[in-house]
């Protein structure tokens, strides 16, 4: 049934894809156009405008891809320049020139960034190009499938039945197969490159270093805001308890017990207090029991009703294990005092390389980590370790929200991009083996043959056809061949390029959706 539907659904497809690519005839015309404008006659205003048309037709371009043709295309751009920051003076630097506001330096690090992105041109090559692609690709099939369908009202009927038919099985045949080698070629050009992803992660991870170290500074003041006002103002009354009962040991010896019992009192309520401190830097059943018994201790504390299951082959390492703990109590928080749960369950366990825990909740939803400073500080914990908070709470409930983790630091995915799929050596082997038949013989020495000598006959198929349906089998033929040899070309060149991008790009863990 899924196969059926693909081949009904591809001459649709086809057809759409290919008038799109025949408009953007339209529009490269107008970038060509604008950049003459702008480079020519120094009108460089028009340019990031004519980038953003073109950036917004290459999104269409990676939606559709990853929705029709099953290849997910990631943007390929640089990130963006950060906003301009006032001086000490409050005036905004631009190389040499200051200015009294950041608009114009905000404009020119955008037209620089814009100008100096290597997929800014990949996207201008392949909006000149496309329109090729997509008439040979898409819709050159559609008109030899129409061609097939008329052919026997506009031939002989009984002679052209066969021939027909047999142009238009041909023609729905390949659809599905040129709409994935279009799908190769947008990826060729639109995809991500090894320099765009390292440049990438490298602006993630100066994100990530400054809210790690801004977490941090939080939370040294909030362990030294605890301990003055909490342990240290006991033990300062403490000392003051027992210089009073000092004074009155030999006066009043029974004041004096009453303050000794006091002073025991606070001291073993600042002991409580320290032990809770030191719980909430890195608890004690974390480092002696893992991860596991240490979310059941967290459960047993929650006022909710928890259900906890457990089951950790391998225990990770302990800075993993302490992101992983506090996420799940800041999501318990959440759940009691935000959610209105009455029951949570949690289930911790392991999936390849990494740590999974799920934690459920019967709350009223709605939760979102833009509005939340909790959640927000989860993902921040996380990231860390290339970990990622997946959030489901529609309005009304349930909450589910999952932790992925690494077992261990710097650990990443391990890849088969070693060896191409069978059925693409036999592509490739077959363009290389028998492109040469469609495109040589019958294509290019048909259509000199043809050109020369109208009526020469030859062991050449499309001479034996009438005009104009020679001329289209000519066509189709020489199209066929250049596929075939295409494909050929792109399988191995698309399978280089996933192996570049697995060794360049760091592993991100993704929950299922």
């Amino acid at each position: 049934m899924k196969v059926m539907r693909r081949y009904a659904e591809a001459p649709i497809r086809a057809a759409f894809l290919g008038l799109l690519a025949v408009a953007d005839v339209f529009l490269a015309a107008g970038v060509l156009v604008t950049a003459l404008f702008a480079f020519a006659l120094g009108m460089i205003f028009l340019f990031p405008s004519a980038v953003r048309a073109v950036r917004r037709r290459t999104g269409l371009a990676r939606r559709l891809n990853g929705r029709w043709l099953g290849e997910e295309i990631a943007p390929s751009y640089l990130p963006p320049p950060p906003p301009v920051r006032p001086q000490p003076d409050g005036w905004y630097r631009h190389d040499r020139q200051l200015y009294r506001t950041p608009r114009w330096p905000d404009w020119h690090n955008r037209w620089q960034w814009m100008f100096g992105d290597p997929a800014t041109w990949r996207d201008t090559v392949w909006l000149l190009l496309n329109p090729l692609a997509g008439g040979l690709l898409l819709l050159l099939p559609l008109a030899v499938a129409v061609f097939g369908l008329s052919l026997p009202w506009a031939w002989h009927p009984l002679g052209g039945v066969p021939v027909g038919l047999a142009l238009v099985a041909a023609a729905a045949a390949a659809l599905p197969w040129l709409l994935r080698l279009y799908g190769w070629w947008n990826e060729l050009f639109l995809g991500p490159t090894a320099k765009s992803l390292l440049a990438s992660r490298i602006h993630e991870l100066n994100q990530e270093r400054v809210e790690t170290v801004d977490s941090q500074a939080a939370e040294l003041r909030r362990i030294e805001r605890d301990l003055h006002d909490g342990a240290q103002a006991r033990l300062v009354a403490i000392g003051m308890t027992l210089g009073a009962a000092e004074t009155l040991v030999q006066s009043d010896p029974a004041a004096a017990r009453a303050l000794l019992a006091k002073a025991r009192e606070a001291s073993s309520t600042a002991l409580t207090e320290l032990r809770g401190l030191v719980r909430g830097i890195h608890p004690p059943v974390l480092a002696e029991r893992g991860l596991g018994d240490a979310v059941r201790a967290l459960a047993l504390d929650s006022p909710l009703k928890a259900e906890v299951t457990v089951e950790l082959p391998v225990r990770p390492e302990p800075p993993v294990e302490s992101a992983a703990y506090f996420a799940v109590s800041e999501l318990l928080a959440n759940a009691a005092r935000h959610g209105g749960a009455d029951r949570v369950w949690i289930d911790v366990g392991s999936r390849g390389g990494a740590v999974r825990i799920t934690v459920t909740d019967d709350g009223s939803g709605g939760a979102d980590p833009a509005r939340g400073s909790g959640l927000r500080g989860i993902e921040r914990r996380l990231s860390a370790f290339d970990g990622v908070l997946a959030l489901s709470s529609p309005p009304g409930g349930p909450t589910t929200a999952v932790i992925e983790l690494p077992h261990a630091r710097g650990v990443r995915e391990q890849r088969n991009t070693e060896k191409m799929p069978w059925w693409k050596w036999l592509i490739v082997g077959t363009g290389w083996g028998l492109a040469w038949l469609p495109l040589f013989p019958q294509g290019l020495v048909t259509l000199v043959m043809k050109l020369v000598d109208p009526e020469e006959r030859s062991w050449l198929l499309p001479l034996y056809l009438p005009d104009p349906w020679s001329w289209m089998m000519i066509v189709f033929d020489i199209a066929l061949g250049t596929a075939m040899y295409a494909a050929a070309v792109l399988l191995p060149i698309q399978h280089s390029r996933r192996r570049w991008m697995a060794e360049a790009a760091p592993h991100r863990l993704c929950s299922d959706r």
